[in-house]
């Protein structure tokens, strides 16, 4: 598995990553619960491959997720692997009932998410982390879903944003400094707020989930190129945009969580026609093309079992013809400023 490292514009430290890292929501008993067992095998697998970048948080099965990863990690050696995880809620034990994610989360311990961006909310956030995780240290930490996509408006958005900065970005200060994590940033789900925090603050990467995409490519009118200005990284979730680049465009196929519309099958379906004339699945040139980004350090498409972590594997280390990419630019289907092979 090849690696990317990543040099902490902040502090100078070096992060190993792998190009193909594992992103541990599906693990959390995301849409369905998992045994024990099959996530244990899941995570074996990934290592076995190669993989040594894992990304969780709180919210991933209330605490289910970190505390999977701490069985799978214990005994393996601190600098052999590439941790992050969360903060922004924590997690409030509750009535059965009360709890959050019902329908979405399944199998998990009763809690309840309650939002806090303050520096004692960091705070309390890291130290339950690193005792669910059972290690002493995490490499990167993100600011969980500070966006409009999950707070619904903009006023929301930007009082939390606010918080932040009066706030808890001075625990993540303290917590870099006192190298009891590396990094720090933000996991979202738009690419206008990170552009917000990286102007505002001394912010080192960020989680950024469906917005840098073989369907999507705004953030290189802004965002991006800030991003090479300053050394700041990018771990690129969500490469498929929710499922339709991998799935191709069948009735029924999601797009950013939700079913797709008519305009985005029809793009779709005329990307995955040019792939096919290249002989290229479009899962495929889905994972790779973010990777040609000189500042994405990762793509974590999620797995939840040992097939689907060996898919991936092999899905990104496809070969792709550079006359692919010509081709999805002349036909108007990628951006001329999109970085891809010459």
């Amino acid at each position: 598995m090849k690696k990317r490292n990543f040099k902490v514009p902040s502090t100078g430290d070096t992060i190993p990553f792998t190009e193909l890292g594992f992103g541990t929501a599906p693990l959390g008993n995301l849409y369905r619960a998992v045994n024990p067992e099959e996530a244990q095998k899941t995570l074996e697998t990934a290592w076995n491959a190669g993989i040594r970048y894992y990304d969780t948080a709180p919210l991933y099965g209330l605490g289910l997720s970190e505390t999977r990863l701490n069985r799978f990690l214990f005994g393996k050696r601190r600098k052999d692997y590439v941790l992050s995880t969360k903060v922004g809620r924590l997690m409030e034990v509750c009535e059965p009932a009360q709890r959050t994610g019902i329908g979405k989360f399944f199998d998990t311990p009763s809690r309840r998410e309650i939002y806090d961006y303050s520096y004692d909310g960091f705070m309390r956030s890291i130290e339950f982390s690193l005792e669910r995780l059972g290690v002493d240290s995490i490499d990167i930490v993100f600011i969980h879903d500070v966006d409009v996509f999950n707070h619904k408006t903009i006023e929301a958005r930007d009082a939390h944003v606010k918080t932040i900065l009066n706030s808890g970005y001075k625990a993540l200060e303290k917590l870099r400094s006192e190298k009891v994590i590396k990094a720090f940033g933000a996991g979202v789900n738009e690419w206008e707020v990170c552009n917000i925090l990286a102007k505002a603050g001394n912010f080192d990467i960020f989680l950024l989930a469906g917005r840098y995409t073989l369907l999507e490519q705004e953030a290189l009118e802004s965002f991006l190129p800030l991003c090479e200005q300053r050394g700041i990284g990018i771990v690129l979730g969500g490469p498929y945009n929710s499922g339709i680049l991998a799935t191709g465009p069948k009735p029924g196929a999601w797009y950013n969580y939700d079913p797709a519309p008519k305009a985005i099958l029809d793009r779709v379906a005329r990307i995955e026609a040019l792939c096919k004339r290249h002989k290229v699945k479009l899962a495929q040139a889905a994972l790779r093309f973010p990777m040609h980004h000189r500042q994405v350090v990762s793509v974590i498409p999620g797995g939840v079992s040992a097939k689907e972590v060996a898919l991936n594997v092999a899905t990104l280390e496809a070969k792709i013809p550079k006359a692919l990419w010509k081709d999805l630019k002349s036909e108007g289907l990628l951006r001329q400023d999109a970085p891809v092979p010459k």
